[in-house]
């Protein structure tokens, strides 16, 4: 992959719905799909609307993406299919499993943006935006002088309201229509056509580099646009929306109500013209309730007529009709008149004939029956009655709710007395026509030429879901006056398709058009209620011609996840927000803080990384134009300190024109007349004329060059201090190279003048050296006439300018006191500013560096990082003095080091650690970490850096001090050798690391381990075999295990090898200086079994050797664990509990057997694997009753001790354990000392084992006095193991292999027998075990099977017995996934289909989703929770007696995939294919727990279903050898 290219992994999840999801990218972004753990090895299918290269965006046409697999086949972890993303938009995706639709969401491209004659880009977070009001910039010719305002005051986009020709009500957002430009931009010699104003846009684009963008507003047009009386069926109307007509009924009575009311009729009734008081609005409730309700009788339209429903039901029971009703549960409900008449609804007279049925013809029971149904009906309609009321309640209480607020509230806009120009509450329809009495005018409802023009006015529904159209069929928002309407604007209705109304699509195609080829952008005008297929229609129209279309819109939704909707469905670019939502400046500050920028310090994410959902980019604006004027609302001098703030937003910010001239009031989008003014820089101002004395217009300037500066050079990082309750410090800081500006800002919400403000300002402290001050301004008063509304300008308060001051140093400040130095540590440079006039509405703004040893010791550090990766090149500095360590490249370091130095370099526990006389670094406030290792830190470090955790304890600890620092370095120092040279470089970093401030440092400490880590586990993998260099991201990660389990400690677990052994690793003894072998051993797990005596086991050794030595490629480590342990052979077993050798237990009858094929698996995979036969085997124990012997003193080869073991077997094995008794186990009862093993002459069965001990991987023995369960085993399986019948039937198969081809030099074993010598040959051993395995082992699907000897104990059939001739015979038939490991090491004895059944049992009593159940869920003593604490007086579970009686073990679960893949390929093509897909998605389930799990490992067992068990090893060797085995086999 391109070392600079970004890419974000999206990782697909089952049934992931992500529609709410808001997914940002940029262009230039790769994209990658990949599985989640729930979906790998299954038949994904992934789909897009992203065009693929060269095609056209077409938003209904999705292709599918192809799969790339980087690395074969093994597993999917690294499979995924990828976009690569060059255009900006909004583009979907979903993905199928097999056929069937699985989830899905969108990504949303975001614009770039290009200004200038150069086209040089524009970043979105540089964008300074100011909105103007069309209407207001006069003329066309004198724009340019208008706008030049903008131009000067450093703004680089200007938002026009709609240039469109505006109608009746002159508001902004009325549009009479939506392709002709505002006639009034004309003049009388000059029309003003699209095409000039396209010239200008271009314009300001080369020359002044600003860009445009404009409104589009789709949801509705002016009630006078001309096109609308072509085309009423554009609106809503009383013909295609007949469930208008009551609402239009009503809204007329209410008309009727103004007339009344204005020419003085009502003032008898306690209503006048000028409503004063509650009385007046009582005495409006009572006529309409008790007047108008009861004559427009409302309810009629949703009532049935009930003498025609009665006769019509009537005639049909006369005539004999029978229902042909089928749903018993249909009840009689009313059916609504789609054309809304009065008494028009009916009834379903099937359902009426269904329900009353008259029991006889007879006329007296039709007429008793008709009478049911009339009563019926009645019930229905009063049902109807009461809705109707619940409406009508609603609608009065709305109505004087807008009465109030139009003309009593104090924030209102006080409309004075009800006139026809403002009358009691806004028309909701249209009604061109004269005017008539109520009841004349309700015919014209039913005559369409008429009713077409009755068309419902536009507004918007308080608290109302977006989502929703309130115009629609199934809204009462009309009826109920919920609506708070624009009476200059209807309800455009557009229906779902373009084909459902060609017109208004056509025409609003054309405006988008015409918008999308003058403007670079758009802002959706009340976008929360525009149909969102429309507008998702018409932007794609729009991009068609302007790829990188700047979209804004403003959300009311009050609902991230419906605001995301919009987002993601749209392609919005930025939302817009507004400061002015902010009560008190705390607030505001968290405004900043929330809309953009990573905290300071923020760690550095990878280029490859996931895709993490986002929050819409912010144009953060300190005004609107819809606002109320923050003058009224807050104060003058607010207007500076709130801009200030509103420009540090790491986004794009913006303004409205007037702001920065302190215009006093809102400037009205309806009513404001008057011109903006025009731009004179001279210092003589007439009317009409601003300048940078006017206003804080000079301020904007310095604030929007910063603005954009900050943007440009990557100040990203943010951080808000709220100093007090009215200052604010906003902190922008650039990750590169550690430059800071800080905006301190001291608002005034309230009006200095009126309110209190302390002089008293608190002293600031900021860290590192103050370069200069970028800006001082405070807000003055001056000496002017008082405010005075000029008639043809819009003009701002006179009386308030500033006094700015740019690019100073401290001393000359006139804000600040004196600024004194403080050094807070040995590095750190912390500058203490004093305030003598920061007034309320002042700001200042420093520019501050690192101190300077500080910032030489950022760029060396950068310097070296770069050699990890290219992201530190900026900011870094070249290093002259460093230590001649770090001339060296790491990786160099690293490629020294060997698989068993990087065990101490990365991992270790503290059992571990402790036996060097160290430990792992505990974290105050924390924990300790896990490993003392790198991989300790990192596994704390993966969870804090994705989400910039900063505040987490372990960050806390590195910036309080140096201890985590220093203990990663001087813990590897300490070990010499390679180890060290890491530790001696990392320490050389840390040299500068310590220099840095101590809020820096978490950040570089991570860039740090994180470049030595990865380059680590480089340098591992490429000491390991081809199948881990080729594997996947899995393979990689699990082979690193093999790193985990194997290490050499203080003290040597194994015992000493031949001295005539070649390549055996030697080291000095730090205490006695003697040379001593150094072996490394392999851990059975991890922190339990790890290290002293309990380190070693021989089972687990030799479970888990072939997966994390032999298929890791770790040969040589691998054949002297073979040969130590072979060296321990006595009674012809290998020692369980290894103790070195001196402390062997020889009390497991399976350790022998394990070693015995890794041996074999040895020969096999290893190249000149055979060699390892003639290998000496020092054996520690030459008879069995020998003391330990030195090594060298009794040599064999190895062959030699192989045929030791069979020969013993065969012969029969029995001893008692030597010191037998509690020194050795204090739970044991005196027979479990026991140990019996051997082979049964007749079927060739190894067999062995009492009922008092446990010989196999089974080994629980109870301790429990409580339960009387102590000295018991729970799981004893004496007589024939079924996996150890395998164990030895794969290596007898293997050594006569190996006899016939004379590798072997023994044919057989030799015993006497009743005084003489017998040979049995492995050949006749072979065919014993051959024979009689199904024969007595498999439970047969016959009820009536010969060879079932206790068919009362079968309770399964078709599965394989856990074992042959237990003491306790119902133990043979408990189904455990034992068999599995036959299957796999001697699949020769199974019959494919019997195999295949029983595996399939297998897998649906026994697989969870880690492990195998180790008993059957139907078993009577199955428990699947663990617990080795409890202590009660149950059997079955005290102490955990159940450890192998259903809790999920791992281990087994290798042999189950490995027996299932095998055998799937004897069964057919189709099974095979279907058994990978299901193997792939049990180990996808492996791969999340390696990845989550801290200790990066795989547990020893879950409790059932996979839930946690707090007893388990967290890491287990054989768990991992056995999935590198499946994923080795795959």
């Amino acid at each position: 992959m391109p070392s600079g290219k970004e890419t974000r992994l999206l990782h697909l999840g089952e049934m992931e719905k992500l529609d709410k999801t808001l997914f940002r990218l940029e262009q230039g972004f790769e994209l990658q799909f990949r599985l989640g753990p729930t979906l790998q090895g299954k038949p994904v299918t992934v789909y897009t609307n992203y065009p693929a290269s060269g095609e056209v965006f077409d938003r209904q046409k999705f292709r599918t993406l192809s799969w790339h697999n980087p690395t074969g086949k093994e597993d999917d972890s690294d499979k995924y299919c990828k976009l690569d993303l060059q255009i900006s938009g909004s583009y979907q995706y979903y993905f199928s499993l097999g056929n069937e639709k699985s989830g899905g969401g969108y990504i949303v491209v975001d614009p770039i943006l290009h200004v200038g004659a150069d086209n040089h880009v524009l970043p979105l977070d540089c964008v300074t935006l100011q909105t103007f009001l069309a209407k207001c910039l006069g003329p066309f010719h004198e724009w340019e002088d208008r706008l030049k305002v903008a131009k000067e005051t450093g703004y680089n986009m200007i938002h026009f309201t709609p240039l469109q020709k505006l109608g009746l009500s002159r508001s902004c957002y009325s549009l009479a229509d939506q392709l002709e430009v505002n006639p009034e931009f004309s003049s009388h010699n000059k029309k003003c056509t699209w095409s000039d104003i396209g010239a200008l846009v271009e314009k300001l684009k080369n020359e002044w580099n600003m860009l445009c963008v404009t409104d589009v507003v789709y949801n509705h047009t002016a009630t006078n646009s001309e096109w609308l009386r072509m085309h009423p069926e554009c609106g809503y109307n009383l013909v295609n929306s007949p469930h208008l007509k009551p609402a239009w009924v009503l809204d007329r009575a209410l008309w009727h109500l103004t007339c009344m009311v204005a020419d003085g009729k009502c003032t008898a009734k306690g209503v006048p013209p000028l409503i004063e008081n509650d009385h007046h609005l009582n005495s409006i409730r009572k006529i309409i309730w008790e007047d108008i309700y009861p004559k427009i009788k409302l309810w009629e339209f949703f009532q049935v007529d009930v003498n025609t429903a009665v006769q019509q039901f009537k005639t049909l029971l006369s005539q004999g009709k029978m229902s042909t009703k089928s749903d018993p549960n249909q009840h009689l409900q009313i059916v609504q008149d789609p054309d809304y008449r009065r008494f028009g609804c009916t009834v379903d007279m099937n359902i009426a004939l269904a329900t009353f049925i008259p029991n006889s013809n007879g006329p007296a029971a039709i007429e008793e029956c008709c009478n049911w149904f009339r009563k019926r009906i009645e019930e229905l309609n009063a049902e109807q009655y009461r809705q109707t009321n619940h409406h009508q309640e609603q609608a009065v209480n709305c109505l004087v709710g807008t009465v109030v607020y139009e003309r009593l509230a104090g924030n209102g806009p006080k409309l004075g007395p009800i006139s026809r120009k403002y009358p009691l509450v806004t028309r909701y329809f249209t009604y061109p026509f004269k005017e008539l009495s109520v009841e004349e005018e309700e015919s014209m409802i039913h005559q369409p030429d008429k009713a077409c023009y009755f068309m419902a006015h536009n507004g918007w529904v308080m608290g109302d879901d977006p989502l929703r159209n309130f115009a629609e069929p199934g809204s009462n928002v009309y009826l109920r006056r919920e609506l708070i309407c624009w009476g200059d604007s209807v309800k455009l209705r557009y229906g779902n398709k373009p084909e459902d109304c060609p017109y208004l699509w056509a025409h609003m195609k054309k405006y988008t058009e015409i918008t999308a080829k003058y403007f670079h952008g758009v802002r959706l005008d009340n976008c929360h209620s525009t149909p969102i297929h429309v507008a998702e229609y018409m932007l794609d129209t729009a991009r068609k011609l302007r790829a990188d279309l700047y979209v804004v819109a403003e959300l009311f939704t009050g609902n991230e996840e419906l605001d995301n909707i919009f987002v993601n469905r749209l392609g919005i670019t930025s939302l817009i927000r507004e400061a002015m939502t902010a009560y008190n400046s705390h607030e505001e500050g968290r405004l900043v803080y929330r809309f953009g920028g990573e905290p300071v310090g923020s760690f550095v994410q990878p280029r490859l990384r996931p895709l993490m959902p986002a929050i819409a980019h912010a144009l953060f604006m300190d005004i609107t134009h819809d606002n109320e004027c923050p003058i009224q609302h807050r104060s003058a001098y607010d207007a500076l300190p709130s801009a200030m703030i509103v420009s540090m937003a790491c986004c794009a910010t913006g303004s409205t024109k007037g702001y920065d001239e302190l215009v006093p009031h809102q400037i009205s989008v309806v009513s404001e007349e008057r011109f903006y003014s025009k731009w004179n820089p001279s210092a003589l101002l007439s009317p009409g004329e601003v300048n940078f004395q006017t206003g804080i217009l000079a301020g904007r300037l310095a604030m929007n060059r910063l603005h954009q500066e900050l943007g440009a050079k990557g100040f990203n990082q943010v951080y808000v201090d709220q100093v007090d309750e009215d200052i604010v410090a906003v902190t922008r800081h650039c990750p590169n190279t550690h430059q800071s500006v800080v905006a301190v800002s001291r608002t005034a919400f309230r009006d200095p003048k009126t309110a209190f403000y302390s002089n008293e300002v608190p002293e600031m402290c900021i860290p590192g050296k103050i370069e200069e001050v970028v800006l001082e301004a405070r807000t003055i008063e001056r000496s002017a006439g008082p405010y005075k509304r000029d008639e043809r300008f819009i003009n701002g308060l006179p009386n308030f300018t500033m006094e700015l001051r740019e690019h100073i140093q401290i001393k000359d400040s006139k804000i600040i006191k004196q600024a004194g130095t403080a050094i807070k540590g040995p590095n750190e440079f912390v500058q203490e500013i004093e305030f003598e006039k920061l007034t309320p509405g002042s700001v200042i703004v420093f520019r501050v560096s690192l101190d300077p040893k500080a910032q030489e010791a950022v760029g060396v550090l950068r310097n070296h990082l770069v050699q990890f990766s290219p992201h530190f090149k900026s900011g870094s500095l070249p290093d002259d003095h460093s230590a001649p360590i770090l001339k060296t490249l790491f990786f160099s370091i690293a490629s020294k080091l060997t698989l068993a130095d990087l065990n101490q370099v990365l991992y270790r526990c503290e059992a571990e650690e402790q036996e060097d006389g160290g430990g792992c670094y505990n974290i105050p406030n924390w924990s300790p970490l896990k490993y003392a290792g790198l991989q300790g830190l990192m596994s704390v470090m993966a969870d804090i850096r994705p989400k910039n955790d900063l505040g987490h304890p372990f960050c806390d600890n590195l910036r309080s001090g140096d201890w985590m620092i220093d203990y990663v370095s001087n813990r590897l120092i300490s070990r010499a050798g390679a180890c060290a040279e890491v530790g001696k470089w990392l320490k050389a970093m840390f040299v500068y690391l310590k220099r840095i401030p101590r809020y820096l440092i978490p950040c570089y400490f991570d860039a740090i381990l994180v470049g030595a880590y990865t380059t680590l586990l480089d340098a591992g993998w490429r000491q390991m075999s081809s199948f881990v260099q080729n594997g996947s991201t899995f393979v990689k990660h699990l082979s690193m295990g093999s790193v985990q389990m194997c290490g050499i400690g203080k003290y040597s677990c194994l015992p000493d090898l031949s001295p005539s052994l070649h390549d055996v690793p030697y080291r000095l003894n730090e205490i006695t200086n003697e040379k001593e072998q150094c072996c490394v051993s392999l851990a059975a797990g991890l922190p339990h079994f790890s290290s002293g005596i309990f380190r070693s086991w021989g089972r687990d050794t030799f479970i888990a050797l072939r997966g994390l030595m032999l298929v890791t490629g770790r040969y040589l480590e691998a054949r002297n664990i073979i040969l130590a342990f072979g060296g321990t052979l006595r009674h012809g077993l290998i020692p369980n509990l290894l103790g070195q050798g001196t402390h062997a237990r020889y009390n497991c009858r399976d350790a022998v057997w394990w070693w015995l094929q890794c041996i074999q698996d040895y020969c096999k995979i290893v190249p000149n694997g055979l060699d390892i036969l003639r290998c000496p085997v020092s054996r520690m124990y030459p008879g069995d009753d020998s003391s330990p012997q030195p090594a060298g003193i009794v040599d064999q080869p190895l062959y030699e001790v192989i045929q030791e073991a069979m020969q013993r077997h065969m012969e029969g094995i029995n001893f008692r354990e030597r010191n037998a008794g509690p020194q050795i186990d204090q739970n044991m009862r005196d027979e479990g000392f026991n140990v019996t093993a051997g082979v049964d002459r007749e079927t060739g069965f190894v067999f062995g084992g009492n009922r008092f001990n446990c010989g196999t991987w089974m080994d629980k023995m109870g301790e429990s006095d409580k339960a009387r369960n102590r000295g018991i085993p729970a799981t004893p399986r004496d007589g024939s193991a079924v996996e150890i019948v395998g164990l030895c039937k794969s290596a007898v198969r293997w050594l006569l292999d190996l006899s016939r081809k004379n590798v072997f030099p023994f044919h057989g074993v030799t015993v006497k027998r009743h005084g003489k010598e017998e040979t049995i040959t492995y050949d006749e051993w072979n065919r014993k075990i051959q024979g009689h395995f199904e024969r007595l082992f498999f439970v047969s699907e016959n009820p009536a099977d010969p060879n079932e000897k206790h068919p009362t104990l079968v309770h399964k059939r078709g599965i394989y017995k856990d074992s042959y001739g237990a003491s306790s015979p119902w133990c043979d038939y408990q189904l455990r996934p034992n068999f599995t490991i036959a299957m796999v090491v001697a699949p020769e004895l199974f019959t494919p289909e019997r195999a295949w059944k029983a595996l399939q049992i297998a897998e649906e009593k026994l697989l969870g989703p880690l492990g195998m159940k180790t008993l059957d869920p139907d078993d009577m003593v199955y428990c699947g929770v663990y617990d080795n604490a409890l202590d009660n007086d149950n059997y079955n579970v005290a102490r955990g007696f159940n450890y192998h009686q259903g809790p999920e073990w791992l281990w087994p679960i290798g042999y189950f995939l490995r027996a299932k893949l095998y055998f799937s390929k004897l069964i057919g093509p189709e099974i095979y294919a279907k058994t990978v897909v299901m193997i792939k998605n049990v180990l996808s389930r492996h791969y999340v727990h390696l990845e989550r799990s801290s200790w990066k490992g795989l547990p020893e067992l879950t409790n059932e279903n996979g839930q946690y068990c707090p007893f388990s090893c967290e890491t287990q060797a054989w768990s991992i050898g056995v999935i590198l085995e499946i994923l080795y086999d795959l």
